[in-house]
């Protein structure tokens, strides 16, 4: 880990911390062939779903902030699972609207409970996901994640 400032380890800190995350979920929902960005598509997908929309390819790219381009090949290797349907929009023959199968409601219902658990584990030194210091924790993932990166325009 660098050393100095305390601000100096921070990038290695965040690189390694979603390195572990994302490996944890893939091999907690390899039992239920599923990869951690399936999972992630799938998750997103029943919350929109849940909120009575069917959403595009890429407002779920939008809405997980993954590339459109990555969405469409998830979707795809998915809807080749039977976890989702694929349908183009009749309003816009541009847009491909996803939603999920009976199977793919059962499968991300099971892939929830999975990845609930282990991310009780990892905030078990927090409290738990209900916890003071987690929720502060969001607050400030949440400032990092809307910094703007880019360059400032001139």
């Amino acid at each position: 880990m660098p050393s100095g400032s305390p601000g100096a380890a921070t990038g290695a800190i965040v690189w390694r911390l979603a390195t572990k995350w994302r490996v944890a979920v893939d091999r907690a929902l390899a039992p239920l062939d599923l990869t951690h960005a399936q999972y992630v598509l799938l998750a997103a997908l029943h919350g929109v779903e849940q909120g009575g929309r069917q959403p595009s390819q890429r407002e779920l790219a939008d809405d997980t902030g993954l590339e459109a381009l990555y969405v469409s090949k998830l979707a795809r290797t998915l809807e080749a699972k039977g976890l989702i349907a694929r349908r183009r929009d009749p309003h816009d023959t541009r847009a491909v609207r996803l939603t999920l199968t009976g199977k793919g409601q059962e499968s991300v219902r099971s892939a929830m409970r999975t990845v609930q658990e282990l991310l009780e584990r990892l905030l078990a030194p927090f409290g738990g996901r209900d916890s003071a210091r987690t929720a502060a924790l969001v607050r400030e993932l949440t400032e990092l994640l809307d910094a703007p990166l880019d360059p400032p325009t001139p």
